[in-house]
């Protein structure tokens, strides 16, 4: 009891009340024991930061988390792996230590490993989706939440002949205890270093955030004239600041001793309110061919669209390391082959260099023979000096 849950993901289409779909993603946990579960609702496919707002919300929905967490090697959580050696993203690998918990990444389609939650991915499209009518995000999520409690945790289990909330009621008192979000008016003076709490703080102008006269970044564009609310979580040393409106974390600094300082993380300086479009279209104009790029472009964003903005940065970094006229050529190859990824267009350019040509050394000029008409030449004979005018000349004397 208390000891594992396990995490997958699921995407389906959804008609609305105007007869369109509409793509949604889910995530599903469910306690390996008492088979209680949580599952949440996006209309964007997860991201890092999507996932650890999950874990939160799903730890707070069971009143504690579980020791070990069982996962696919999905690429918003594990970067790679080598014979067991994993390497999990930055923010993962944050996160998971800040919560202690075990990870078992295990392989794709594993009924052994994590067969508990791909049944339950495959319950909740046959039983919950299927046949609902789509309205907005908030109302599916409470739909989602309802469903869950009358059918998902309520009805009996086909395994273990028990309903999964009642085997919950016991299992919980083994999970461990998770922090707290604390309501707290922003202008108290308690210090709150050292302890788990919330903060409500309003965005500056300049895209950042005071806390102990100090100011901490945001992402550029966070800060909105209509005001715009953040929470600040500390723990320990570390400063979260999440969206209040969506639960996202937009920034994440150590906090600092000094006063008056700028804490500021680098990727803040990035625009992010531009959006993706206009990262395509800015990247886009670098090319000769522009109207070929933003093809290629948005086909790279339709096929990478988690990591659209790392896609971007790679191709706009080439123009810093290669010679301009071998990107520009590797543009419509690259299109030719369907080659739709930085690291493909990256080789595609290496290849083009290395197909240069090589400019070799002129051929030293071959030593003509003298004609038979020149052979007069061999006898001319140079003019030559008695070697007392040497003599002289070396002993400073006059020669002329």
């Amino acid at each position: 009891m208390g000891f594992q849950a396990q995490v997958d993901f699921g995407q389906c289409w959804q008609k609305n009340a105007q007869g369109q779909s509409v793509k949604l993603y889910v995530v599903a946990f469910v306690l390996s024991h008492s088979r209680y579960k949580y599952m949440e609702w996006l209309n964007h496919p997860f991201t890092t930061r999507d996932l650890i707002n999950a874990h939160e919300n799903a730890f707070r929905a069971f009143g504690g988390k579980p020791k070990e967490m069982v996962y696919d090697q999905d690429n918003i959580i594990i970067v790679s792996e080598n014979n067991g050696d994993i390497i999990y993203t930055k923010q993962f690998e944050s996160y998971r230590n800040d919560e202690r918990f075990q990870v078992y990444a295990c392989r794709g389609f594993d009924p052994e490993s994590k067969g508990k939650i791909e049944n339950v991915i495959g319950f909740i499209k046959k039983n919950f989706a299927k046949h609902r009518l789509f309205t907005n995000l908030d109302d599916w999520n409470e739909q989602g939440r309802l469903w869950l409690e009358r059918r998902g945790n309520g009805k009996m289990h086909n395994t273990t002949k028990k309903r999964p909330v009642e085997v919950f009621q016991e299992e919980k008192q083994y999970l461990r205890p998770v922090r707290q979000l604390i309501s707290v008016p922003a202008n108290d003076k308690q210090t709150y270093l050292n302890s788990d709490s919330s903060i409500t703080r309003v965005v500056r102008k300049d895209n950042t955030i005071l806390y102990k006269a100090n100011r901490y970044s945001v992402p550029l564009g966070t800060y909105s004239n209509f005001g715009k609310d953040v929470q600040l979580r500390i723990q320990e040393n570390t400063l979260r600041i999440i969206d209040s409106e969506t639960g996202e974390i937009i920034g994440v600094h150590e906090i600092s001793n000094q006063k008056g300082a700028l804490i500021q993380e680098r990727a803040h300086k990035r625009d992010r309110s531009k959006g993706i479009p206009a990262y395509i279209e800015s990247t886009a104009d670098k090319f000769e061919d522009k109207s070929l790029a933003l093809h290629y472009l948005k086909e790279i964003k339709s096929q990478y669209p988690r990591y659209v903005r790392d896609q971007l940065q790679l191709i706009n970094e080439l123009w810093e390391r290669f010679p301009w006229d071998y990107i520009n050529q590797a543009l419509p190859l690259c299109v030719e082959q369907k080659f739709y990824s930085a690291s493909e267009f990256h080789d595609m350019v290496n290849h083009l260099i290395a197909q240069r040509p090589v400019e070799m050394p002129k051929p030293v000029s071959k030593i003509q023979a003298l004609h038979h008409e020149s052979s007069h030449l061999l006898d001319v004979k140079p003019p030559t000096r008695e070697l007392s005018v040497y003599m002289e000349i070396m002993e400073g004397g006059d020669s002329s």
